[in-house]
């Protein structure tokens, strides 16, 4: 049975700095790894803001970026739903389920990757890739979904969320400072499981060192951190790139307590 992966997220860095560690271990792997990234990062400037291409420009700049990134990481394929960066939580939500529906129809993944419901530190790009993508692992298992072909559907057979444990929160914030958003007025910071509650961690640490390549194509985005990033030790690499932790949302094929070491745990 040839093993598929897919990771379903919302702006280009995501990639990387998010899902890196599991995208470098399986493509090394020979499972074929793909990406379905919401929006081009059209507003993820991180510098001056006189220097601001604009968001045209900016998203074709991020965009190469993420395809630079994801030849590093061995994807097998990246796509765009073609929304913008900031406003994909006013989407259409039939049209994005529907759209990345039948991205899992078309590539047959049995697993797939987005953010948890909290959206990592509330950013509401994330919560929206979230709530679209569970919305539609189910309905690419329905064939009498309105909107696709009957004869197309695919179950996944696991779902999981990313999520942050408190030893990776613990160092970033040491290195870069807190992590927050401001939105509607209201403070958003980032939100760590319990490790208790961590159902599954992926041991990639033997990858660190290919995910930190495929981060350095991001300069958009880590250009004010340069400096600081160029200082971190091999354990620091490790636990920023290489402990990459979930949550199941759903498993058809596994279960029960005991923290899993893979994401294909139950299909091979």
């Amino acid at each position: 049975m040839t093993l598929r992966l897919m990771c379903v997220l919302a702006h280009p860095d995501d990639e990387s700095l998010g899902a890196g560690g599991i995208l470098a271990r399986y493509a090394s792997e020979g499972v074929e790894t793909s990406l379905v990234m919401a929006t081009r990062g059209e507003r993820g400037w991180a510098g001056e803001e006189k220097d601001n291409p604009g968001l045209t420009a900016l998203g074709k700049i991020r965009e190469a970026e993420l395809m630079a990134a994801a030849e590093i990481l061995g994807l097998r394929e990246v796509v765009f739903l073609d929304y913008i960066d900031g406003d994909l939580d006013r989407a259409d939500p039939v049209e994005a389920i529907t759209k990345i529906a039948a991205h899992i129809r078309r590539r047959r993944p049995q697993v797939v990757v987005t953010f948890g419901p909290e959206g990592a530190y509330g950013h509401p790009d994330h919560i929206a890739i979230s709530q679209f993508t569970t919305a539609a692992a189910l309905a690419a298992a329905d064939p009498e979904y309105p909107t696709l072909p009957p004869s197309s559907w695919h179950r996944v057979s696991k779902l999981y969320f990313l999520e942050d444990s408190e030893e990776m929160i613990a160092l970033y914030e040491r290195l870069f400072g807190e992590i927050t958003m401001h939105v509607d007025g209201i403070v958003r910071r980032a939100l760590v499981w319990p490790k208790w509650m961590l159902t599954t961690q992926v041991d990639a640490e033997a990858h660190w060192p290919t995910v930190w390549r495929a981060a350095q194509c991001r300069r958009t985005q880590l250009a004010p951190l340069a400096d600081k990033l160029h200082t971190l030790t091999e354990e620091d690499h490790k636990v920023l790139w290489g402990r990459p932790s979930f949550y199941r949302a759903y498993s058809l094929v596994n279960g029960g307590r005991a923290v899993e070491r893979d994401l294909f745990e139950g299909l091979r």
